[in-house]
């Protein structure tokens, strides 16, 4: 997904004693497309190694009609991408041209630099379809910035799933309830998607240092404090007690500070401003690899300005 926005979400400030932080995403429009926008925050630009998280959806769209999300790059960071509904075609520089479905991950590590589109798909067209999901960028440790771009597809089947009196899941990175994803970060990150069941309780552990839960849809109390859909609620230290006043969708986030301090500039994240910089006279010149068969658009360089250090 391109970010093309320099806004901030705004924040909730009554937060219960086992938040630090309750956000409230803003929305964006994408090109006749709204996202739930909650990630990075002028509070808190990152949650371990999450540094960007929007909400897609839910929408509908006529037939006809769809997602273009033309070819640009990325660099120095990972996408996630994670769908509750709908499809989304994925292809990129490297050659990868595949189709995520509700349930499956493109995990897409930009390293030195890649390119990639999403669209709705020309069959999917044909009627209409819907789209909802979560896509996320994870900035990649210092040590990988510079590596060769991947790209990696895991289908729903692959993850490990849950049930308990009360909840159930899925675990997409990281170790969860004994069990472990098949992915392999490139640094200690968690992610798990869960559903609670109308007055289902669930102890959230104290496994990771940096931790969030994003309300997809339903209602959250914590602490004694209800909490709505779209929210971002950043927990302290400590395991902390959720309770769902109905039925409820959310998704547990989180991993290890990262090691450093990250700029992140349109589709650019780096632990040096030299690099943005540079990876935006590249895009400009272009520079970067074409995207097989989606090579005649693409999006320019937006005039938003630099961070500073």
């Amino acid at each position: 997904m391109s970010w093309l926005t320099k806004e901030t979400p705004e924040e909730c400030l009554s937060c219960s004693q086992e938040l630090e932080l309750a956000i409230i995403p803003r929305s964006v429009d994408i090109g006749g497309f709204e996202v739930h926008r909650a990630l990075p925050h002028k509070s808190r630009q990152m949650v371990g190694p999450f540094i960007f998280w929007d909400q897609m959806g839910p929408g509908e769209f006529a037939a006809g009609k769809g997602v273009d999300v033309r070819p640009h790059p990325h660099i120095g960071l990972s996408t996630l991408t994670y769908l509750f509904d709908g499809s989304m075609d994925h292809k990129d520089s490297l050659g990868s041209d595949i189709r995520i479905q509700p349930g499956d991950v493109n995990l897409m590590s930009a390293g030195r630099g890649i390119v990639h589109s999403e669209r709705t798909g020309q069959d999917v067209r044909a009627d209409k379809s819907t789209l909802f999901g979560i896509q996320s960028w994870l900035a990649q440790p210092k040590n990988c910035e510079e590596n060769q771009p991947e790209f990696k597809h895991f289908a729903k089947a692959e993850f490990p799933a849950f049930a308990e009196r009360g909840f159930s899941g899925s675990l997409i990175m990281g170790e969860f309830a004994g069990m472990s994803s098949p992915i392999q970060a490139q640094w200690e990150t968690l992610y798990v998607v869960l559903q609670l069941e109308k007055n289902g309780v669930l102890q959230i552990p104290d496994t990771v240092e940096e931790r969030a839960l994003f309300i997809v849809n339903g209602e959250l109390e914590v602490g004694g404090q209800l909490y709505g859909q779209r929210q971002m609620l950043i927990l302290r230290p400590g395991e902390v007690k959720i309770k769902a006043n109905k039925e409820t969708s959310l998704i547990l986030l989180g991993g290890a500070p990262m090691d450093g301090r990250r700029y992140i500039w349109w589709n650019f994240v780096s632990s040096s401003l030299d690099r943005l910089k540079q990876a935006a006279e590249d895009w400009q010149q272009r520079k970067f690899p074409l995207v097989p068969s989606d090579e005649k658009e693409f999006i320019p360089l937006p005039a938003l300005p630099f961070p500073r250090a």
